[in-house]
């Protein structure tokens, strides 16, 4: 017997520190690939069902092989996850002792330098941020690590921590007088030191954005790289490799600079007035954006004269606080830091006012209070592919959703992943006697102005039958608020709405109640984990195309059809199905977890393409009757 294959069986080192483990064929199968790869240096594409194991799957061969290894996650919670959890597990099972590290980004851990400036600063705070930064300052005594995690009292969401932490653009580097306590700093020593280290998908891609060779200055060199949750990388790297400028930063920039003003540099009247003013062009300029919260082209701000002369006053503005931040950055360390950000800031707003190359998608978006304008590249293939051959190290691809009907060529091509074996192992749940898929007859068209009305007619039986527990997932926030209306009076079950709460407290009110019905978008398609009888149906109104009026979307779908490509098939339809498994995915989460799956779509059944999303579908039974749905939760 293999050293895996006794690692994974039924009295092996895994089932002597996990209790009731059992032995799983396709987890076996999947850390034996895994391990080949590392071996062989061949970048592989591993699709695990929900239910396979993979985080042991890869983790174990990962160990084992005794190279270094990063493992990128999708969001901080997996992270946390991983490695509070999964890893103590395996250190307890693997006999050879492993040294593993955690790393978040910069604004994720407490800085105490800008907390002392926030503290003593003149800046006036509201009743509530005080009190926050009182609860701050009490917890920064005690922390060991300075991640602001594990801070229960003060929401990550709160403004205040914009004060208590840095950026790249404020850290004073090895010129801050706290710079031997730096949590952040630790941080980065022991990811240096450790054998495993645990980061997310925002830091690698943030790291690669910086690169000038291989990883940039914050991930060590790494001899295998694991990304799980593979699937949401190519948007994270899309992101990053860009240009995002907004009114937070701008604002932000104008704050400190406020800060050491007050502090050092009240004989320069002229720095106050150019921060002031320039937080007053920015109120005038969100203002000319309109009360619609929206993304959309840069065409449409190029043809509003309004909105053009206010972007021009805001560079204007900035410009001239960079001036008065260049005469006092002699002063001290602080304002030098602030006019190198100020400096920056013109730079990349100029590249986003100015850029006509083609070569990358300008767009912009409305939110609430704010606004952002940002410069996307329109194509990552080829950066990616170069990052890989830069960084000499065997890469690990995998997700419950990387193939769309068994080929992987939409993840491969959206990475340029030109030379990668590719293997799929399929969840050992029975999904045939333990689910029902149920798409009605007579289902309205999703193009029908009444098609939430409409498909409510038919979800009521059926949330009737499972007597609430259900997940109602949506592909737009219109067509939640409007579901949201025609079901509070009609459900005698508790009724969670996206938005009303946070995530997490929504989803321990779900498990909490037990009979609730959850109405969701996009992120409660993926990553929610709700095992057990409190989630026994999931209800899908639409196949989860991305809207094609999205301006990064409509320039790639316009990239491709000059090619000669067929955007639809190639792009949209892929995307979709992944959408959709991910979608699906939520349902069966234990191998007692038994559900019906709806999905209110008549595309399924009356397009040609309806079918490559049948085939991802996993092997449920199916059914068009609502009398077999009642049959089932009546079992």
């Amino acid at each position: 017997m293999t050293e895996l294959a006794s690692f994974f069986s039924h009295d092996g080192a895994l089932a002597s520190v996990i209790k009731g483990f059992q032995p799983r064929a396709g987890q076996l199968e999947m850390a034996k690939a895994i391990e080949a790869a590392i071996t062989d240096r061949q970048h592989l594409l591993a699709e695990a069902g929900t239910g396979t194991g993979k985080t042991f799957a890869y983790l174990v061969p990962a160990i084992l092989s005794g190279q270094k290894v990063i493992v990128s996650t999708g969001t901080k919670n997996l992270q946390d996850q991983l490695f509070n959890k999964d890893l103590p597990v395996l250190r307890k099972a693997v006999q050879t002792p492993f040294m593993a590290a955690l790393l978040k980004g910069r604004s994720n851990y407490l800085c105490t330098y800008r907390l002392k400036n926030a503290l003593t600063s003149n800046l006036g705070f509201s009743k509530e941020d005080a009190a926050d930064l009182s609860k701050i300052n009490a917890w920064a005594k005690r922390t060991q690590t300075g991640d602001i995690a594990d801070i229960a009292d003060v929401p990550e969401t709160s403004q205040v921590w914009y004060l208590a932490t840095s950026t790249v653009e404020n850290c004073l580097g090895q010129d801050c007088p706290d710079y031997a306590d730096c949590f952040l700093v630790k941080a980065r020593k022991k990811a240096q030191e450790a054998e495993v280290l645990v980061v997310n998908h925002h830091l690698l891609c943030a790291d690669w954005s910086i690169r000038d060779s291989g990883f940039g200055e914050l991930l060590p060199n790494a001899e295998v790289v694991v990304i799980d949750e593979a699937h949401q990388l190519a948007d994270t790297a899309s992101n990053f490799l860009g240009i995002n400028i907004g009114a937070k930063q701008l604002n932000d920039l104008a704050q400190d600079a406020l800060i050491e003003y007050f502090k050092d540099a009240t004989d320069i009247p002229a720095l106050r007035a150019a921060a002031e003013e320039l937080e007053h062009e920015i109120k005038d300029l969100r203002l000319a954006f309109g009360m619609e919260l929206k993304r959309g082209e840069w065409q449409e701000l190029e043809s509003n004269p309004k909105i053009m002369a206010g972007l021009q006053a805001v560079k204007t503005q900035l410009q001239a606080l960079a001036v008065q931040l260049e005469l006092a950055s002699v002063k001290t360390k602080g304002l030098e830091t602030c006019f190198k950000r100020a400096d920056e800031l013109v730079q990349q707003l100029k590249t986003i006012l100015d850029d006509n190359s083609g070569k990358w998608i300008r767009w912009y978006e409305v939110h609430r209070k704010t606004f952002t304008l940002s410069r996307t590249p329109l194509d990552i293939a080829g950066e990616f592919r170069l990052f890989m051959q830069h960084h000499k190290a065997t890469w690990i691809f995998t997700s419950a959703t990387l193939s769309v009907a068994n080929k992987f060529d939409h993840f491969a091509n959206n990475l340029g992943l030109t030379q990668a074996r590719s293997q799929s192992w399929g969840s050992p749940f029975d999904y045939a006697n333990k689910s029902l898929f149920y798409h009605p007859k007579g289902l309205p068209q999703p193009n029908d102005p009444n098609f939430i009305p409409l498909i409510i007619g038919f979800v009521l039986p059926v949330l009737q039958a499972s007597k609430g527990r259900a997940f109602f997932l949506f592909t737009s926030h219109r067509a939640l608020q409007q579901a949201e209306n025609l079901l509070k009076d009609k459900l005698p079950y508790p009724l969670l709405v996206q938005g009303s709460r946070p995530k997490i407290q929504l989803l321990e009110q779900f498990k909490k109640v037990g009979n609730a019905v959850l109405l969701g978008t996009s992120s409660f398609w993926e990553g929610v984990d709700v095992r057990g009888e409190a989630l026994s149906c999931v209800i899908i109104d639409k196949l989860p195309f991305s809207s094609p009026g999205d301006p990064v979307l409509k320039a790639r779908l316009d990239a491709m059809t000059k090619q000669g490509k067929n955007p639809f098939f190639e792009h949209q339809i892929p995307a979709a199905v992944i959408a959709l498994r991910q979608g699906i995915g939520r349902l069966i989460r234990d191998e007692n977890d038994k559900g019906v799956l709806m999905v209110c779509d008549p595309r399924l059944l009356k397009r040609s393409y309806g079918q490559l999303f049948l085939d991802s579908v996993p092997p449920m039974r199916r059914t068009r009757d609502i009398a077999d749905v009642q049959a089932f939760f009546a079992e």
